[in-house]
């Protein structure tokens, strides 16, 4: 997951899962030194604090969402591809069960109990992604490939809260083909 320690990386990966089981108050340190074979102790020494733990979490989960997204936009040119590849992405990792939920998403409905710096990297996850869908509506819109009824801003948020919402409504119906079904309709509002 980063320049960590492997037992870090493991403790990590084991935190991310159980987050998406559980949020953030679904899971303790007890239950990643089961997962992990490891002490408390051990993961207290990475990670003094559970807001240690999740806020380095979301930071590289940000990290990677990042990578992630300027190796799409090396990739692919086309503002129309590029949101049909980053649907598929989602779609593909709901249908295998490897990434069912954004981890930030799960993240953003417990804000109100949240650490103040784990919040802190939420917002700034919520807002790397917006800027991104952002500037891929305003290209879109500029090459008349996209018709926007609102702002490119507006359509990127009103983009990510139905991405987010489709996840919540496949979790719902435990039924991964309902995000698809939700977010794909989406690009085709609109496309020109």
């Amino acid at each position: 997951m980063g320049n960590l320690s492997a037992k870090a990386d493991d403790i990590l990966r084991c935190a991310r899962s159980l987050i998406i089981a559980g949020g953030y108050n679904g899971f303790s340190y007890a239950d990643i030194s089961k997962v992990v074979g490891i002490r408390n102790a051990s993961i207290h020494h990475h990670f003094p604090s559970k807001s240690d733990l999740v806020r380095t979490l979301v930071e590289l989960y940000r990290k990677e969402a990042e990578a992630g997204i300027a190796e799409l936009e090396r990739n692919i040119s086309d503002p129309q591809e590029q949101l049909r590849a980053y649907i598929g992405f989602w779609e593909a990792c709901i249908a295998d069960a490897t990434a069912p939920f954004c981890v930030c998403a799960l993240l953003a409905g417990e804000i109100p109990v949240l650490p103040e710096a784990v919040a802190l990297e939420v917002r700034a996850h919520f807002r790397m992604l917006s800027g991104w869908l952002t500037s891929v509506l305003e290209r879109g819109a500029t090459q008349g490939r996209f018709r926007l009824t609102g702002t490119a801003k507006a359509e990127a948020e009103m983009f990510m809260a139905t991405i987010h919402g489709a996840m919540l409504s496949a979790r719902a119906y435990g039924d991964a083909a309902t995000f698809g079904a939700i977010a794909r309709p989406l690009l085709q509002r609109i496309t020109v």
